[in-house]
């Protein structure tokens, strides 16, 4: 039985008081250290897509998926994709990702491979979002005239999304057949184009709280971009297809100046990648403007040991793995494994954690 405190004597009094007061500040200190924890930062990097461009087995076309939040919301509060091949929502589907969740879809540069899972994204986001609900934020490079007289442009690219189901009746007949479930202006009024100039140094083009997105200019046709997601858990940087400004022998290497300037201390790399059995000097019969236009593995082992970076992910695999050809060249060799894209970017001098890419590869940053 517990005595009334008016029954106990001064110097008890004082002990329970003290006793008492110590078992507060532990529960309250218990209480803020597991808020802490559970409102710790984190950031996963996903591999929507590994293959190509030529489709192989059932691997889905180029793209990363970048996420950030904190351990109770599962690092979701902010969601961004970055590229959107062949595939890419059903990747995104497969880790229980919506289109209408979606906060920015980036792209590193206007190529079918790259682009061909974004009308499908615009598509389903028009059909299961909300019709007031905020438009889609898609960031990429300003139109940009090439040597050869045309133009690229990204912001046509997404303005004419929807033409082919326009032009066949079928966006008139959804707006009609679900009036007030979707915009009654169709997908693309639910997207904001914005647009960049790249540069030789980095600059901010995107923000969301915590999450800031920089980009960068890189070689491998007009327009092309890199990209930098800085977050109090870590930093990713995209290369995309990015290569040297020297397009062919001699150079130092086939990986960019600009991406490498642009990774300096981030915690991972992924980039684009193509193995050096596919060599024109090693007589692979690969076109030369093909292969000298991508970054090699064994270089990328190099930019990546030089960047301090501690995860090398490999991805958009030129061959992917297991394939007897690329395109119509048939691999040197026989088709290729992990172990020598492995061996590849390690012979680079790399020895940190290397990823070779395949779909719904993730890094979690911080690891658990």
């Amino acid at each position: 039985m517990t005595l009334p405190l008016t029954l106990v004597s001064g110097r008890e009094r004082i002990i329970m008081r003290k006793l008492l007061s110590a078992m507060a500040f532990l529960f309250m200190a218990t209480a803020v250290a597991a808020t802490g924890a559970q409102a710790a930062p984190c950031m996963v990097v996903t591999l929507t897509g590994t293959s190509g461009p030529p489709p192989y087995n059932d691997l889905a076309g180029p793209g990363t998926f970048v996420r950030y939040g904190d351990d109770t919301n599962d690092c979701r509060s902010v969601l961004m994709q970055f590229d959107a091949g062949r595939g890419t929502l059903m990747r995104l589907a497969q880790i229980g990702v919506q289109a209408a969740q979606l906060n920015g879809v980036f792209f590193t540069h206007i190529h079918s491979d790259h682009t061909e899972g974004f009308s499908d994204i615009v598509q389903m986001r028009w059909f299961f979002g909300v019709p007031q609900g905020p438009k889609l934020d898609v960031v990429c490079s300003t139109d940009e005239k090439s040597q050869l007289g045309f133009t690229v442009s990204c912001s046509k690219f997404v303005a004419h999304i929807d033409d082919a189901y326009e032009q066949s009746g079928e966006t008139a007949y959804r707006a009609a057949e679900m009036k007030g479930l979707v915009d009654a202006a169709g997908p693309v009024a639910g997207m904001k184009v914005v647009t960049f100039d790249p540069k030789d140094d980095a600059q901010v083009v995107w923000t969301s709280g915590d999450v800031k997105v920089s980009a960068i200019r890189t070689t491998h046709i007009p327009g092309s971009a890199a990209y930098r997601v800085d977050t109090p858990a870590g930093s990713v940087v995209i290369g995309g297809d990015a290569s040297n400004d020297v397009q062919a022998p001699p150079r130092k290497t086939s990986t960019s100046d600009q991406v490498e300037k642009l990774a300096k201390g981030a915690d991972i790399i992924v980039h684009t990648t193509i193995h050096p059995v596919l060599s024109p000097e090693r007589g692979s019969g690969a076109p030369p403007p093909v292969y000298y236009r991508q970054s090699n593995a064994t270089d990328l082992g190099a930019m990546a040991q030089h960047d301090g970076v501690k995860y090398l992910m490999l991805t958009h695999l030129a061959p992917s793995l297991g394939a007897p050809t690329q395109g119509t060249v048939k691999v040197p060799g026989g088709p290729l494994t992990e172990q020598d894209y492995r061996k590849a970017a390690e012979d680079g001098g790399y020895t940190g954690n290397i990823i070779v890419g395949t779909d719904l590869a993730s890094v979690r940053l911080p690891a658990k």
